[in-house]
This record gives structure tokens, sequence and C-alpha cells, in this order.
């Protein structure tokens, strides 16, 4: 995967995860911690997981602690976590354009919360990440269903589809 595929592939994961949280906005704060039965209970839960996830990540590309700026599960609200969520895509954006070729081809090595070191090449690590954010969507999608509200399409094609309909205005 070159460059140019991984910034379009951000650039979808931040589109589809304001999408999923657009879609979060509808609802009620009870609806929002409802106890689903999910991975992560809740609505609000794997949201959080989502964003946390991607900040966590990328700290670990930029060799942090942790993730660039505050924690995504300090967020108390949906506002905030959106708010989050956007800076959070920023300072992705910002490091997937800093890449170069062979950047996205260096092998990274990082300690999972378990304590078990991995490896992987970088542009492995940055597909997992949109991936994993995908699966969670998904999630989202099921209960959205569950809650009686609408959700909302999150294909990466729909996407494609958003990005020649806008060119072709």
């Amino acid at each position: 995967m070159n460059k140019h595929d991984m910034q379009l592939l951000y650039a979808y994961n931040y589109w589809a995860n304001e999408r999923a949280l657009a879609a979060a906005a509808s609802l009620a704060e009870s609806q929002l911690r409802r106890d689903l039965g999910g991975s992560f209970s809740s609505l609000w839960g794997t949201l959080v997981h989502i964003v946390w996830g991607e900040w966590r990540w990328l700290g670990r590309w930029q060799q942090a602690t942790f993730g660039p700026g505050p924690d995504p599960k300090t967020c108390l609200d949906l506002p905030a976590l959106r708010q989050r969520c956007g800076e959070l895509a920023t300072a992705q954006r910002a490091f997937v354009e800093s890449l170069s070729e062979a950047a996205l081809e260096r092998r990274l090595s990082y300690e999972n919360p378990a304590g078990v070191t991995w490896t992987y090449q970088l542009a492995q690590m940055l597909q997992h990440v949109v991936n994993h954010s995908t699966y969670h969507r998904g999630q989202i999608t099921t209960m959205l269903r569950q809650l009686s509200a609408q959700p909302v399409a999150t294909d990466f094609l729909v996407y494609i589809d958003e990005l020649a309909a806008s060119a072709g205005r």
C-alpha cells in the first residue's frame, strides 16, 4: 500500500467515524449508555473504544507513552468525544502525510497491554487500525438498530461515491 492509498484510507476512516458519531447524536443519553451486551456494552462504550484505540495506536507510531493529547476515555459526553475524534483525525492526517514510502515499510515494535511485544510493518499497523474501527462501526450499526435509531452507511465505496459526487459539482 502506498502513501496516497493510506491517505485515502484515513480520510475515509474520519468520514466514517464522523457519520457514526452523528448517528449517535440522535439518541438520548440513556440510550447511548444502555448496556446492549456488545463487546464494550453500550454504543457509548464502543464509540469511546474506537477513538481510544486510534489514539493509542497513533501514540505507538509516534513512540509516545500513550497517545497524543488527552485520553478519549476522559470525554464525558458525545460533543466532547466528537471534538476529540476530530483532533485525533487531524493528528492522524498530519502523521500519514509526513510518511515516506520507505517509512511505510519500516518495522515497528510495541508492547500490548498484556506485556507482549509485537512487530509489524507500519503500513500493516495503519491498515489494522482502520480495519479495527470498521469492525466496531459495524457493531454500532447493530446497536443503533437495537435502539430503533437510523443506522448510517459507512462503507468505503459509499465514501468513494460521495467523493465522486462532490468532485462533479
